[in-house]
């Protein structure tokens, strides 16, 4: 056999093993996807919440588009959106993707909690958006659902939206947050959201790379698995194996927050939707009531905090 037949053939099964490697994955992510809406209905007859670790990588996001950063968030190297006064004495950070049934879980179970500490000043959330399910399933959802809440920071009304996507998230499969026109119709549930800027902002992506460097960030921050929560700093999947209650958890805020003033939410103010990237100092004040989501379910202290698990995990997705 000549060195070129050779050469010929090699190169033909390394092609052959390579697609049968990307093959394997795809199997796998579906096995994974089966795996995770199973374990997601049994926490939620169960009144239970857990994360299901992400195995992939987070989404086909271009990282080098252009990052133009939203009303009152911060860019740096973790893009976050802040709820809450900026002057609270705890924080709660929050890495989360709105196609992710165990965030959803998580968000239902510890919604009226967190709205209770953040609106008494003692507790500031800071949301930080992933692309993980596009990148195991495929699709653009939990970019497009991402950006589009971006553009809601930009009215004031991230917070409102933000329930609103969880409350009409689509089974794990069905990327149906891809659909903007889906979006800017749920946009509708929020009192003087649909503007002609909202729009556009939405159809333009104008915050598809400020959400694709959160998950870069979330990629490199060692955690593997979505909703991660931390409580300043402390990460509660953690606590008592994550088994704490929302009753639970707004007693560790009150007793990290003992001998402390409760912040001062800031008052509205006018300004232009998104900048170029620049830093910024402090967290927007909590947007008012949120639309009451269709599925609004709470189930109280039988809910948990998702338990995370270590990077680099097999276990299935979400």
């Amino acid at each position: 056999m000549s060195q070129k037949n050779h050469d010929g053939k090699s190169s033909a099964r390394a092609r052959l093993q390579a697609q049968r490697e990307k093959e394997k994955a795809r199997a796998r992510r579906r096995r994974q996807a089966i795996v995770a809406g199973a374990v997601v209905a049994a926490l939620a007859a169960s009144g239970g919440i857990a994360v299901l670790v992400a195995s992939g990588g987070g989404g086909d996001t271009d990282s080098s588009a252009k990052v133009v950063v939203p009303k009152e968030a911060s860019g740096g190297d973790k893009p976050a959106v802040p709820v809450g006064a900026g002057d609270a004495p705890s924080t709660l950070t929050v890495w989360e993707d709105f196609r992710c049934p165990a965030c959803q879980q998580f968000e239902t179970g510890f919604r009226s909690a967190i709205k209770e500490l953040v609106d008494s000043g003692q507790l500031k959330t800071e949301y930080h958006l992933v692309t993980i399910i596009d990148g195991n399933m495929g699709g653009q959802g939990s970019r497009n659902a991402a950006n589009a809440a971006l553009c809601a920071q930009d009215a004031r009304k991230f917070r409102e939206y933000h329930d609103v996507l969880f409350a009409h998230q689509p089974p794990e499969q069905q990327d149906k947050f891809g659909d903007k026109q889906y979006l800017l119709q749920l946009a509708g549930k929020v009192k003087g959201l649909v503007t002609d800027t909202f729009t556009k902002c939405v159809n333009d992506g104008t915050y598809d790379g400020f959400v694709a460097k959160s998950n870069t960030a979330f990629s490199k921050s060692g955690f593997s698995g979505t909703p991660t929560v931390l409580l300043n700093g402390k990460d509660l999947s953690t606590v008592k194996g994550g088994q704490i209650t929302p009753s639970e958890f707004k007693k560790m805020v009150r007793d990290a927050n003992k001998g402390k003033q409760p912040g001062k939410p800031a008052s509205p103010a006018p300004g232009k939707p998104g900048s170029p990237e620049k830093p910024e100092k402090s967290g927007n004040a909590a947007s008012a009531e949120p639309v009451n989501p269709e599925r609004p379910g709470s189930p109280g202290d039988s809910a948990a905090v998702p338990p995370g698990n270590p990077a680099g995990s097999a276990a299935p997705s979400s």
